[in-house]
């Protein structure tokens, strides 16, 4: 990947697609990234230097091309409008909210075994790859409650 240089080097788009280039040749030159996701390589050109931000739905296609979920974190967190990726959080009066929050309580300390029990012996077998999906559900489920309180908290104050 020639014609470098230190402000394309230090961005995270252009590391995201030299790093899926190991797996696919095509990524190795902006045109066949770009020709790939259907956009102009000059506007790639642009974001790996930094010069414009990316649209949501090239963040998007970035990620899934190049299998790196943490470009739309950084996204959210770095670039987005709003400054912060929040969960979809359900508008509702505190005793719904509170009582799926206690729901939410219960499931912790089975998500604290399913999670000593895959990390006790420091490996991810494949057979634990259900047990940690459900980990991701349990915590997405209690982010998105925390959401809703946190809303209604700020509502009603």
């Amino acid at each position: 990947m020639a014609n470098i240089t230190a402000k394309t080097s230090s961005n995270i788009f252009y590391k995201a697609r030299c790093e899926a280039a190991k797996h696919n040749e095509q990524l190795s030159s902006r045109e066949g990234a770009a020709d790939i996701m259907s956009i102009d390589r000059g506007r790639l050109y642009r974001i790996e230097s930094s010069i414009i931000n990316p649209y949501p739905e090239e963040i998007r296609l970035m990620a899934d091309l190049y299998n790196a979920p943490e470009l739309e974190n950084y996204y959210c967190r770095e670039m987005c409008p709003l400054g912060t990726n929040i969960p979809k959080a359900e508008i509702s009066n505190l005793d719904r909210i509170s009582i799926m929050a206690l729901a939410s309580f219960r499931k912790l300390e089975s998500t604290k075994e399913m999670l000593l029990d895959i990390t006790e012996d420091g490996v991810i077998d494949e057979w634990e790859i259900p047990a940690l999906k459900k980990i991701l559900e349990n915590l997405d489920e209690l982010e998105r409650v925390a959401q809703s309180l946190k809303i209604w908290v700020k509502k009603n104050l």
